[in-house]
């Protein structure tokens, strides 16, 4: 009986583990700076529920990544091989089942928040439908846009769910971070150059690399200076902001290998953050 309990406790690890290299390179990217931001930018967040913001976010981009990964499996084995499909850990069909099961796990679990949470849920669906199923990902332009609306619908749905209302503050916090996002955001394509020539999607760092890179030498730094200013922040702090934002934009053009592009957009990531919880 334990040497049963036991191989069963193993197996549940080995699938948690397995949900979770489907998501694991978005939670520095994505999890961790909207619950951040999400915590930042709501006027009252119940803190309360942070557990229940982390879990909804997962979800979600659990569903998504798996939509996207199961598209092109080939193409991770030389970027990400630690990912489940490249690895051996899920077969394409079992992760296919898991996407479409996670589909009304997620609408139940938003509708426990309200019909904010929910129509939030259902237009990450769509967004992801759009981006996976409709080639939304294979052009620079509309990747931007639909990586824009679905970062955006991801903070309204969290804001939702920590049971915040949303103030003039809010919506000029997250309209900012939605254009800075949607002008900077090509920083996540510099780390899959290679997979995306392969895959031949046109994106502006496949299409006009030496633009995308001075693009962010000079637009993370001006962005960290423009907000700086509209939000008032101190002397000392503003300084740091920008130096910071000098700093990450310069990293992408003058460190250019796939490792130094993975750390840079981490690095953009906490930039990006920063420019929202400048606002309070």
């Amino acid at each position: 009986m334990l040497s049963q309990a036991l191989e069963s406790g193993r197996r549940i690890i080995r699938h948690i583990m397995t949900l979770f290299l489907f998501t694991k390179s978005d939670v520095l990217t994505v999890l961790i700076p909207i619950t951040l931001s999400t915590l930042a930018a709501a006027p009252h967040p119940n803190v309360t529920r942070v557990p229940d913001i982390i879990i909804w976010i997962w979800l979600h981009l659990l569903k998504h990544d798996i939509c996207n990964q199961i598209q092109d499996p080939e193409e991770d084995r030389k970027n990400k091989p630690y990912r489940p499909l490249p690895a051996g850990l899920i077969t394409a069909q079992n992760a296919a089942d898991v996407r479409w099961l996670l589909l009304p796990v997620c609408l139940i679990f938003s509708a426990m928040y309200g019909i904010k949470a929910l129509a939030c849920s259902a237009c990450l669906e769509a967004l992801s439908i759009w981006y996976n199923e409709f080639g939304g990902d294979e052009t620079g332009l509309s990747k931007n846009l639909l990586t824009t609306f679905a970062y955006a619908t991801i903070e309204l749905g969290a804001t939702a769910v920590i049971g915040s209302s949303i103030d003039n503050i809010w919506v000029h916090a997250v309209a900012f971070s939605s254009v800075v996002f949607a002008t900077t955001i090509h920083a996540q394509d510099f780390k899959d150059e290679e997979g995306d020539r392969l895959a031949g999607r046109r994106t502006l760092v496949t299409l006009f690399p030496a633009f995308a890179r001075v693009s962010m030498m000079i637009g993370i730094p001006l962005w960290s200076l423009f907000l700086s200013r509209l939000w008032k922040v101190d002397l000392v702090s503003s300084i740091a902001f920008i130096a910071y934002g000098t700093i990450v934009g310069a990293r992408f053009v003058v460190y250019r290998t796939a490792d130094a592009h993975k750390q840079s957009c981490k690095l953009y990531s906490v930039s990006d953050l920063e420019s929202e919880n400048s606002t309070h």
